[in-house]
């Protein structure tokens, strides 16, 4: 490398933006020169997230589009639905690359956007602008482009679970239904009754049902690889768990395919790309063994009782789910080696 990419951290006091910090520390391309956050300016980062004291001894800057535009080459923005909507376009024209790993940029419909997210959505160019960055399928087209839209963590596990199968014309993608379980700091780091310890613990709960959020950035996905609208039906749970997501998914087969016939398809598929993980027959990956780390691990079951297939796709939320995926975007932009920076092994146990 003949130079080091300067990074912007935009709410940096949310989980989000602390885990791009934590990761971005071993990055031998990447130097951070701003940690911003709208109302905690002027603090030490340490103050919110003791475990950086000594690590990142910055003050957390406040949000000036100039400011950062003279600090950094690439922009991360860790913010609250509503807010890259706004920001983005600003960033944009100060000559700033932009990672969204919010929601605002993902899905390309306005009207969808306002439905699920009850917000005022992005302008139909910033939309038309942003590149989804699914990395491992849809990483060729992030390669040069300066606004990408992080992947949701649910729709991360749910698609490279699901695409591989549906582009291959091997599942009925009519009958897809996800159950999806996450731990709960994928709720944020706001105080709430729905992730009070006294609520969580010992108890497990469906929430927004029918109403995820996430659904149309799934279905839209789903509908591009299969070439034709798709529906399904997804159900979020929140586990007492800190990280983790699993997604278990089930649908109809189309011909005869073994539950090998998927792992060999899959293999092929995820071949090179060294973060997605396929379990041999007779294995289901859990979520402990992708913990802290940007893995992805896939699991197979076919039911010739009744033709269906279960897949089963693990990730940890915070990494692959959000930081870990924006900093394999990151790579991909700048046309350094996808997995620069985040080869390390998970958190075991």
């Amino acid at each position: 490398m003949s130079h080091t990419v300067r990074a912007a951290i935009i709410g940096a006091t949310g989980y989000g933006g602390a885990e791009v910090i934590r990761l971005l520390q071993a990055h031998p391309y990447v130097h951070i020169t701003s940690v911003i956050s709208t109302s905690n300016a002027g603090a030490p980062l340490a103050d919110h997230f003791p475990h950086l004291q000594e690590i990142v001894v910055d003050m957390l800057d406040v949000l000036d589009v100039e400011l950062i535009a003279g600090k950094a080459d690439v922009v991360f923005l860790a913010t609250p639905a509503g807010v890259s909507a706004e920001l983005s376009p600003k960033l944009l024209a100060a000559g700033l690359k932009v990672i969204d790993i919010s929601g605002d940029l993902r899905l390309k419909s306005s009207s969808e956007y306002e439905q699920w997210y009850k917000k005022p959505a992005a302008s139909a160019d910033m939309l038309e602008r942003s590149v989804y960055g699914l990395c491992e399928v849809f990483g060729d087209e992030v390669k040069g482009q300066d606004l990408i839209a992080n992947p949701g963590c649910y729709p991360t596990a749910t698609l490279l679970g699901l695409i591989p199968a549906v582009e291959a014309g091997w599942i009925d993608p009519s009958t897809i239904i996800i159950d999806a379980k996450s731990g709960v700091s994928g709720a944020g780091r706001g105080v709430g009754l729905g992730t009070h310890y006294a609520e969580v613990n010992e108890n497990f709960s469906a929430y927004k049902v029918n109403k995820h959020q996430h659904i149309p950035e799934i279905e839209q996905a789903l509908s591009r690889v299969a070439g034709k609208p798709v529906v399904t039906t997804f159900t979020t749970h929140l586990v007492p768990m800190t990280r983790g997501i699993m997604s278990t998914m089930y649908a109809t087969i189309l011909g005869e395919h073994t539950t090998q016939d998927f792992i060999d398809k899959y293999k092929a598929y995820y071949e090179g790309r060294k973060f997605v993980r396929i379990r041999q027959a007779g294995k289901t990956p859990a979520t402990k063994e992708v913990t802290g780390s940007n893995y992805c691990d896939i699991g197979f079951a076919v039911d010739e009782r009744t033709n269906r297939v279960t897949i089963v796709s693990v990730i940890d939320n915070v990494v692959k789910g959000a930081a870990g995926q924006a900093i394999q975007n990151l790579n991909l932009m700048y046309g350094w080696e996808e997995t620069t920076g985040l080869l390390f092994s998970p958190v075991y146990p």
